[in-house]
């Protein structure tokens, strides 16, 4: 009996910049499921990328060109620009699109892309991190700040850590000094932030993956996250996902949140293009009430990226 032979799957993660914990995280999170789902067809190889830009392998330094005879495919959670080193070196890679993901770090070019797609965003004002050589003296600059906001939109207003490392909690601001103290407790936590208007409604996710079940764009059965959606909401937010799977330009997976005000007029939340292989992730909650399990998800990826 002939031994299958195992595809061998680079997972990138690290790099500099303020992604590189989280990246570290989230390519972990690749390499464990596949290391513990798929181990029979594919084996891992974790490629390091330290924050002075020196990629590893098995801790000792390479050059992205050794990388033609170790792997057979790459699975990039670090910054998406490493999809273009990928790209001259022909190795079949799992990467966001470059546009896509700076309209995912962005709110103003994805508020402004939006706009320009008829789909309506929460307004917003995002501040970076607090410096007193710019911003003026410490104590006054979060009333400053909450001035601006209120000279804006009015409230309520959430405010949250613009930095996916930050353990700012998010706050829901109903009164002036409540946004006062949010935005102290940013300035405390040392991270850039962002403060929303908050939309009351119906809250609902939506994933989207390409070429999966015959479909070009297959959206999973939405996720209500607050409130009960009816049958022809949930139509509306799925053919709305479908759209802008392409418009943002998804390679692979994309979910949307959104919120459907009292009006029912629907506002874009948020958008990841991150899969999240985790057994406690909304996406592996979606699969099974299809009748799929992550490792599919994850399988149909990488066979997506090889062919």
């Amino acid at each position: 009996m002939q031994s299958v032979v195992k595809k061998r799957v680079g997972i990138i993660r690290g790099g500099a910049g303020d992604h590189y914990a989280s990246s570290l995280r989230r390519g972990g999170d690749i390499i464990s499921h596949i290391s513990e789902n798929l181990s029979d067809k594919y084996k891992t190889c974790d490629i390091l990328v330290d924050k002075d830009h020196i990629w590893h392998i098995h801790g000792l330094p390479v050059s992205p060109s050794d990388l033609m005879s170790k792997v057979d495919v790459v699975w990039n959670t670090s910054h998406p620009s490493f999809s273009n080193i990928l790209q001259s070196l022909s190795i079949p890679h799992i990467s966001s699109n470059p546009f896509s993901h700076t309209l995912e770090k962005s709110r103003a070019m994805l508020a402004e892309h939006m706009k320009k797609a008829g789909v309506n965003m929460p307004r917003h004002m995002m501040f970076p991190l607090y410096q007193a050589d710019f911003d003026g003296p410490r104590e006054r600059y979060s009333i400053k700040k909450a001035k601006e906001v209120h000279g804006k939109f009015g409230g309520p207003w959430i405010v949250k850590s613009l930095t996916d490392n930050s353990d700012m909690p998010v706050h829901l601001a109903k009164t002036f000094p409540e946004l006062v103290d949010a935005i102290e407790d940013g300035v405390n936590h040392q991270t850039s932030i962002l403060v929303e208007q908050f939309i009351s409604g119906k809250v609902a996710s939506v994933h989207s993956l390409a070429n999966f079940r015959g479909e070009k764009v297959y959206t999973f059965p939405v996720v209500g996250i607050f409130g009960d959606l009816s049958s022809e909401e949930k139509e509306k937010l799925m053919t709305l996902a479908k759209d802008l799977h392409a418009h943002m330009g998804a390679t692979q997976y994309l979910k949307l949140s959104f919120v459907l005000d009292k009006r029912g007029k629907v506002h874009l939340l948020h958008a990841d293009s991150k899969i999240d292989p985790r057994k406690d992730s909304y996406l592996a909650q979606v699969c099974e009430s299809v009748g799929a399990k992550m490792h599919h998800v994850v399988e149909h990826v990488l066979n997506n990226a090889l062919s």
